[in-house]
């Protein structure tokens, strides 16, 4: 009989603990008030934040560094990628390239930070009238060294080509997965940057959301092998998997090599699933840089100040889009890609 697949469980803390290739997981799950005309947050509410550091979650909310629009105003990266999967509301990117972009729910943004890039993540609150919901992971993938000063890239991973799968199980029960990275039951994410650890199937790279009906059940088939594989039970009262019952939230790293039964209890659950080979190199960070060594990160910093990674093309450091600009991505030849 195979052994149980749980190698060990975890409070999901902030942010949530990740395994190699991944460096960091962050939930953000922001019940925004109604904006202003300036699609920031209402002044007379901000009275008690630590503004320009903002993690509090008053109210149900919290501005992180933003000091009017709530978000994160321009700061560096080099070293590795980020991928910001948004559940609700907006997101507003700016970059030292003069790259810009707005994306919404269900869309994915896979950022190659690289050699060095300078960006800021924005969060417009476009309703007047009404709260203005906001969702969303952002993840850190690593580079291996051999890509960690690629030119930056960005990719967007528009919803309408994001693959959704439908799984009902025996007893009718519905389970949705939404596939940003990787491959569910044939169903293939598209493609992420090029540098990217994830382009390379043999490494085996997966980003799951999974949404259960109550009572549902779903497998997961097995990875390959020296993969970690890694759960994220956020929403829900209870869930199964194989024979452990979770009775709250917590992360769950299993052994990716066996396969997956999960049974969900009587509310409907959601679970993230990061998965990957392993990189296996020394990581060494400072911050917003990630490399392989101590040297590299004094030299990230070195670069940083004499370079600033391209300069800041913007007028604020907290810029946002149009109000009515939609969904769209601006590369840095002024080139305009909408969905």
């Amino acid at each position: 009989m195979p052994s149980t697949p749980i190698i060990s469980t975890f409070e999901l803390g902030f942010p949530w603990a990740t395994f190699d290739p991944f460096l960091f997981c962050v939930h953000h799950d922001d019940a925004y008030p109604q904006g202003t005309a300036s699609m920031a947050a209402p002044e007379t509410s901000l009275a008690g934040r630590a503004i320009g550091s903002d993690f509090s979650g008053n109210d149900g909310w919290s501005m992180y560094h933003g000091d009017t629009v709530p978000g994160f105003p321009r700061h560096p990266h080099r070293g590795f990628e980020t991928i910001s999967v948004v559940r609700a509301g907006f997101m507003d990117h700016a970059d030292s390239l003069g790259a810009m972009a707005r994306f919404s729910t269900g869309d994915v943004q896979w950022m190659t930070a690289g050699s060095g890039v300078v960006h800021s993540e924005m969060f417009p609150l476009l309703n007047t009238e009404q709260p203005n919901p906001t969702g969303l992971f952002q993840i850190w993938i690593n580079l291996p060294a051999a890509n960690k000063m690629a030119p930056p890239h960005f990719s967007m991973l528009w919803k309408e080509h994001i693959p959704i799968h439908s799984i009902r199980d025996d007893q009718g029960k519905t389970s949705t997965v939404t596939v940003v990275a990787g491959a569910y039951d044939e169903q293939r994410a598209p493609s992420p940057p090029p540098k990217s650890w994830a382009a390379d199937e043999a490494n085996d790279v997966a980003i799951l959301s999974i949404v259960m009906q109550a009572g549902a059940t779903l497998t997961l088939p097995p990875a390959k092998p020296g993969s970690n594989r890694t759960l994220y039970f956020f929403e829900g009262t209870s869930l199964k998997i194989a024979d452990t019952e979770l009775k709250g939230h917590c992360g769950v790293r299993v052994d990716a090599e066996q396969a997956l039964l999960l049974v969900n209890g009587d509310a409907e659950a959601e679970v993230l699933m990061l998965q990957g080979r392993p990189i296996g190199e020394p990581v060494a960070h400072y911050g917003p840089f990630v490399m392989n060594s101590a040297s590299e990160i004094q030299q990230a910093i070195v670069d940083y100040r004499k370079t600033e990674f391209g300069g800041w093309p913007w007028k604020r450091d907290d810029p946002v889009h149009e109000r009515d600009a939609g969904r769209f991505a601006q590369r840095a030849d002024g080139t305009v890609e909408r969905p």
